[in-house]
């Protein structure tokens, strides 16, 4: 394992951090607790040393988990964070309900705690609590050592943000992918320019930047980009050595599902450097990011904050299924709307559904623009004027062409 020094901290961090919000699952419910444990010992025992969690993984489960993965003499080998839930502070004893929870869960103080999903109505709501002073009495107190956020916003607010207060550290989204998206590069040379311990998230995109070896027969024109490469690695390793090639970067959370995702990360994180990626490997790197930009009609992780929707619209599944119409076209519009038929359509089909306690799937017109997953998306995406869209595409039978480009 390679580490490196985390801004003003006096911390050695590994260069690959554990995210604990896609552990392995058993079903789309539950987690399978006792292989997420195995996982994070594997990678403790391979050199991770920073461990991230947050209030609303697995609805709760991943930092009970994680407090779990922690006992044994391993909670002494890492850094630990988690995250102040921020749609859910409505005033100024909240913060200490929630950290007060957050630590019965994790078994143990979080070395870090950071403000989740920072956009500027959040700061706004920060100044109007005075969540600021929450935070040092906190630290006061002993009950974690940094403070700092994590970001959802764009550059101008990130720059506002890191301006407001003499911060610890911050968490924001940065892949190839996204270089001009929320903060993206501007923001990650900014932070690095205050010395603020940075800390990246989505260096994979969801995971939409690793298509596996056996399906890129499927993505032509990225299996080119990748076969005419002069250096061979999987999709995940590009991702991750792009992130990892940049100076200010300290640690790169991987939200990791499966013992090998594991074993790859920590073997990538052994031969990474920072400007080591040579002018053809970053035109490869190019070449890849355009493709990705030709095909993503939605910038959705699917980090699933905008659930549950109050009239039962299932946001994310519906723009997955956008995203393959947007990157396979109309050839294969029939086989995506089969799944999307399989939805339920109005609110007598989902309660008739939910009666019979089958796994119920909202289509797009379920939505009633009630605008309450604004607040939540970290994205910042319009939902309510994407499921129009997608009513439009799916039930109209209107061109992907004609409402997104």
């Amino acid at each position: 394992m390679k580490y490196r020094k985390m801004g003003s901290l006096n911390w050695e961090v590994s260069v690959l951090g554990f995210g604990a919000m896609r552990l392995p699952m058993i079903d789309q419910t539950t987690v399978n607790e006792g292989e997420a444990i195995k996982m994070i010992r594997y990678a403790i025992d391979n050199g991770v040393n920073y461990i991230d969690t947050a209030y609303p993984y697995h609805n709760g489960e991943s930092e009970v988990i994680v407090g779990k993965a922690l006992k044994d003499g391993y909670r002494e080998k890492v850094y630990l964070t988690t995250k102040l839930p921020m749609w859910s502070v409505k005033k100024s004893e909240d913060f200490d309900k929630f950290l007060s929870e957050q630590i019965e869960r994790l078994q143990t103080k979080p070395d870090i705690y950071l403000f989740h999903g920072l956009t500027k109505d959040r700061l706004e709501k920060i100044k109007k609590l005075n969540l600021i002073e929450k935070m040092e009495i906190a630290k006061e107190k002993g009950l974690f050592k940094y403070f700092g956020f994590s970001f959802h916003d764009n550059f101008e607010v990130f720059k506002e943000i890191i301006d407001y207060y003499n911060w610890d550290c911050c968490q924001t989204q940065f892949n190839y992918a996204d270089v001009e998206y929320q903060a993206g590069i501007k923001g990650v040379e900014y932070a690095g320019s205050k010395n603020i311990a940075l800390i990246i998230m989505e260096p994979i995109r969801g995971g939409k930047l690793a298509i596996p070896e056996d399906r890129l027969d499927t993505k032509p024109e990225i299996k080119t980009i990748l076969d005419k490469s002069k250096v061979k690695r999987t999709m995940a390793d590009w991702a991750l050595k792009f992130v990892w090639n940049h100076t200010k970067v300290s640690v790169v959370l991987s939200g990791m599902s499966n013992m090998q995702q594991v074993k790859e990360n920590i073997e990538s994180a052994k031969n990474s450097a920072i400007n080591s990626l040579t002018k053809d490997e970053l035109q490869t790197i190019s070449k890849l990011r355009d493709v990705y930009d030709r095909y993503d009609l939605v910038s959705c992780t699917s980090c699933r904050y905008c659930l549950p929707c109050p009239n039962g619209v299932s946001i994310p599944w519906v723009f997955r299924l956008l995203n393959e119409l947007g990157y396979w076209g109309e050839q294969r519009k029939d086989r995506i709307l089969l799944f999307y038929n399989r939805m339920a359509k109005t609110p007598e089909e989902l309660e008739k559904k939910l009666t019979e306690e089958e796994e119920v799937d909202g289509a797009a017109s379920l939505c009633i623009q009630c605008g309450e997953c604004l607040e939540k998306c970290p994205q910042q995406i319009d939902i309510p004027d994407i499921m129009e869209k997608a009513n439009g595409i799916f039930e109209e039978g209107r061109d992907v062409s004609e409402l997104f480009y």
